[in-house]
């Protein structure tokens, strides 16, 4: 049995059982306590998950086809995710590699029109989803954890400041273009936080739509506007760009694009901090469940990828941070309150959409936490002179404008 032979190849740490559709029990592992029971409820599923893993085992998943008998989705995750640190290179990583590539050329062909469908696919659902896993700013990317055990709340709230501070805030009125700007918490953040003058733009209709209400109710209608429109669109010239979570979508195809148009939106003075997931190792294709049923279109680079592309922009890369398993923690919290509003996602969009957005939360964590993917923050400039030489000015930014109401005690966990 293929999916079998596959998890024997990989599973060299603890243990899990696989009960297949003829009922019988393969243990697979070192010999320890299994505490994972996997079941398969169709014959067909025990070569198509051989066979192609990425995306096979999340439809399983998602459609009831594979149940999780003792344990939970998390405890299977990590069994497997503890194996692969030895399968990061070899036969196995390119064979997953091979199945996805055409998928993944095709996915990065992003011409105007398919860029709005993919982000209407993923950000164009009813509100009351993003209300059931995301904080009340409805922060949609990594947030930043300043002290353990801080809440959700307070961690989004620390990545908007924290990213701030890399914008070198040093006047009012500065002009801010953000990119792909969400449901306009950082934008909003900025022109109330930092009297900038902000200009969102994104190619959800429910993102922009909810973005303007959000800045008239702040009263804010005149300093923070948004627009639904394509970075390759837009005209102006600013004094500061901030792209947070944008970029997965752009495909390796077009970085030369995007940070052409970087260069051109951005004033001689200008700072451009970009937010954006990445890949610590080699280059690989975004998992084919993610891509096919949640992110369309999605690409994660290495800096390797990155970076040349930039050199050749007129860009210079003046800071660079590596996010840490800030990520993994995010995912983790966004499930706990998808999992603590169950009762209400399965009501409004049925069992199967519940098992997927699990899947993905779940699965998505688990790469943070044992895989190689990471968040990196890239702040560039035309100018070597235009930021500080020195890190202090972000430290300094960042405890002027902390919040005493927001501070919270560390807690262990």
């Amino acid at each position: 049995m293929l999916f079998e032979k596959l998890l024997q190849t990989i599973i060299k740490r603890e243990a899990l059982v696989l009960i297949t559709a003829d009922g019988r029990e393969h243990y697979i592992g070192d010999g320890s306590p299994a505490r994972v029971v996997v079941r398969l409820h169709r014959k067909s599923l025990e070569w198509k998950l051989g066979f192609n893993p990425q995306l096979k085992v999340g439809e399983a998943y998602m459609r009831g086809d594979l149940t999780i008998e003792r344990g939970t989705l998390r405890d299977f995750f990590r069994v497997l995710f503890i194996n692969f640190d030895q399968y990061r290179t070899g036969p196995l990583l390119k064979w997953l590699g091979l199945l996805n590539r055409p998928l993944e050329w095709l996915g990065q062909f992003n011409p105007l029109a398919r860029a709005r469908r993919n982000a209407a696919y993923h950000y164009d659902m009813p509100d009351q989803l993003y209300e059931y896993f995301l904080d009340s700013d409805r922060q949609y990317s990594c947030a930043y954890f300043t002290r353990p055990g801080n809440d959700l709340e307070q961690a989004q709230l620390d990545k908007k400041r924290h990213i701030a501070a890399k914008l070198v805030l040093d006047r009012p009125n500065l002009r801010v273009l953000d990119i792909g700007c969400g449901w306009g918490g950082m934008a909003l953040y900025l022109a109330k936080e930092a009297g900038c003058r902000v200009k969102g733009i994104t190619l959800s209709t429910n993102q922009y739509k909810y973005s303007r209400q959000r800045a008239g109710a702040a009263g804010l209608a005149r300093t923070c506007t948004f627009e639904l429109l394509d970075y390759r669109q837009e005209k102006a010239s600013y004094d500061r760009i901030v792209s947070v979570g944008m970029f997965e979508h752009v495909g390796k195809q077009n970085y030369e694009e995007f940070f052409a148009s970087i260069s051109r939106l951005l004033s001689d003075d200008g700072v451009c901090l970009l937010h954006a997931i990445g890949r610590f190792n080699e280059p690989g294709p975004v998992n084919a469940f993610i891509r096919k049923h949640i992110f369309p279109g999605a690409d994660v680079a290495v800096l390797s990828e990155v970076l040349p592309v930039i050199e050749k922009s007129g860009l210079y890369v003046t800071d660079i941070e590596i996010l840490r398993l800030h990520y993994a923690e995010t995912l983790r919290l966004w499930d706990q309150r998808f999992e603590a509003h169950r009762e209400q996602v399965v009501a409004l969009y049925g069992e199967e959409f519940f098992r997927k957005w699990k899947f993905y939360l779940i699965s998505c964590e688990m790469g943070f936490r044992y895989e190689n993917m990471m968040v990196y923050q890239i702040q560039l400039s035309k100018r070597l002179e235009t930021a500080p030489i020195t890190r202090d000015y972000m430290y300094n930014w960042e405890q002027a404008h902390k919040p005493e109401r927001m501070l919270l005690p560390a807690r262990a966990g």
